[in-house]
């Protein structure tokens, strides 16, 4: 009988998992877990899936396709190669490369699948994503609401009778469901929702506010053009990660415009604070949606035993601090929230397939790691109070970053306090360790310092805290053990977790080999054809054969950071060379 695997068909990444010795893993795509849910059509006449084609959309956004689930059940349609195609089709070449991976993965053909949709999902949207499952090629066994599929990766339904609120911010949709799980099973009681907002629209009130700042310093609108404007977006996107972990991110795209013959560059620094400014309202319409589903399944909040964060976009921290103050509870993110649904789905396939399940710790932090702030209330200075960086059930490795001021303009000493626990007050929690930082500096005349405090845990739950002043970038730094102590074997329970990291699926499992780490073959054939040509500068041409050098070596050493970062280099110096 042929596996059945479980699909998660999202807005901007998708991803397929499957059921090992009872625990749901990712079947990785080379060395990506997920697989970006872009499709492109190259001018020469290739179809891009994943990567390659998000790489094609800021250098030919007419013929790329992203987001397309938004208009799942609608009767849009959108060009590419000089073809329509509605959603359902566009769908399913997302489909057929999530069939390839599981092949890959698995050794053998796969016929049969589950797919997840949003618990808001229109009939229309959900029939919709059967037929593109159908036309990739799968025997669509079963569609499944995503806050289902995020409960079954928790693994709600091995414990006891619990009522779970589901907090689902994709890249495009959101929904709240609440999810009531009795007798091992798992039913939607209340849902509501936005299948037009998530990460897509952080993404855009960015890339706007940025806009306007270049706009009104250029006088030139990134906007009206396609090109420059998906340069935006995507640089953007990366900004809004960067500031999920870090209190600021550089925004910087090269020759983005031109203005009298003169190229114009983009050069802005924005602050953590600025993003969630920009989209605060977005926030705040979803609690809107969890007072409906709360109304509407006649509930209140101090019933809900479990709050689960779900999507990619539920990584932002103003979300995570809006649902922990709205409801009064801190929810829980123990499992990688953009694998979660996929891993759920894998959960229903070996269901449907008669396997066993079991669930399985995941490596996270038992507790809450901060420091020692004092805050400023009603004209007075309130100390000991406690700053989290690392709330606890964080699943490690992990890094966090936020920007302190001193309290005084002359003050030039600070000293860092490091504690773990969860009570309000800093000093009623364990002090695992101080230092000083000094020779601080404004960064400009008359304003207060300000210090970049880092916290760095690594799997062996070592934490490494570093205090960097932004002026001068003078830096201390302490090394300690947080408390190692394990979770009980209630808490283990209560956890039901069922992750399972790369290198764990690596080490546990049989899987097949991944494919070698590869350049974007599109990029390099532009830049072997410029360098084939006579058309480049000297300087030009020796700088582009050296970037392809660096790509090369990186591509051998298997060093995908690295890999990234020069092929988004070579994207911005072809865009650039071939502008001329």
């Amino acid at each position: 009988m042929s596996t059945i695997v479980g699909i998660d068909l999202g807005t901007t990444n998708s991803g397929v998992s499957v059921v090992r010795n009872g625990v749901p893993v990712m079947l990785p795509n080379g060395d990506e877990r997920i697989t970006p849910s872009v499709v492109g059509y190259t001018p020469d006449g290739r179809w891009l899936v994943g990567t390659p084609a998000r790489n094609q959309y800021v250098f030919d956004p007419d013929n790329t396709v992203r987001s397309i689930k938004r208009a799942m059940g609608t009767a849009l349609r959108v060009t590419m190669g000089g073809r329509m195609f509605s959603p359902q089709e566009v769908s399913a070449f997302i489909l057929r490369e999530m069939k390839r991976i599981a092949e890959q993965n698995l050794g053998s053909e796969v016929t049969d699948a589950v797919i997840t949709v949003p618990a808001y999902f229109s009939d229309a949207a959900r029939q919709a994503t059967r037929d593109a499952g159908e036309i990739a090629g799968f025997n669509v066994r079963r569609i499944i609401n995503e806050p289902t599929a995020a409960a079954l990766a928790y693994g709600l339904n091995l414990g006891q009778d619990q009522l779970a609120l589901v907090y689902d911010l994709g890249g495009g949709t959101f929904d709240v469901s609440l999810v009531e799980l009795m007798d091992g099973i798992v039913e939607v009681r209340a849902s509501h929702g936005n299948t037009h907002l998530g990460g897509d629209d952080f993404d855009e009130r960015l890339a706007q506010l940025v806009a306007a700042k270049f706009e009104e310093q250029h006088g030139i609108d990134l906007r009206a053009d396609r090109r420059a404007w998906a340069r935006l977006q995507r640089a953007a996107e990366m900004a809004k990660i960067t500031l999920s972990d870090h209190p600021f991110a550089w925004i910087r795209e090269e020759y983005i415009a031109e203005k009298r013959g003169i190229p114009l560059h983009l050069e802005y620094e924005v602050s953590r604070h600025e993003f969630e400014e920009a989209i605060a309202d977005l926030l705040e319409q979803t609690t809107e949606s969890i007072d409906h589903v709360l109304t509407d399944a006649g509930v209140s909040a101090d019933e809900l035993t479990q709050v689960l964060m779900v999507g990619g976009s539920s990584r932002v921290p103003a979300v995570w601090e809006l649902v922990a103050d709205y409801l009064d509870t801190e929810p829980r993110m123990t499992l990688n929230p953009e694998e979660v649904v996929a891993l759920g789905a894998g959960v229903q396939a070996a269901i449907i397939a008669g396997e066993p399940i079991d669930a399985i710790l995941v490596d996270v932090t038992p507790y809450s790691l901060g420091i020692a702030v004092a805050e400023p209330r009603l004209g007075r200075i309130i100390p000991d109070r406690y700053k989290v960086l690392i709330h606890r059930n964080t699943t490690i490795p992990v890094t966090k970053e936020e920007v302190f001021n001193t309290l005084f303009p002359e003050q030039d000493t600070i000293k860092i306090e490091v504690y773990q626990g969860e009570q309000p007050v800093a000093s009623q929690n364990t002090l695992l360790g101080d230092f000083l930082i000094t020779g601080l500096e404004p960064e400009y005349p008359g304003e207060l310092a300000k210090v970049t405090v880092k916290f760095d845990m690594d799997v062996n739950g070592i934490l490494k805290v570093t205090a960097q002043d932004r002026k001068t970038g003078r830096q201390e730094n302490i090394t300690v053990e947080a408390s190692p102590t394990r979770l009980s074997a209630a808490q283990i329970t209560e956890a039901q977790t069922n992750l399972v990291d790369s290198y764990q699926a690596g080490s546990i499992h049989t899987v097949a080999p991944l494919v070698p780490l590869e350049a974007d073959a599109t990029l390099m054939a532009r830049a072997h054809r410029l360098l084939d040509g006579d058309t480049l500068a000297p300087d030009d041409r020796a700088a582009l054969a050296q970037l392809v050098i660096d790509i090369n070596m990186a591509q051998a050493d298997r060093d995908k950071k690295r890999l990234d970062m020069l092929s988004d280099d070579l994207l911005e110096m072809l865009f650039d060379l071939e502008s001329e």
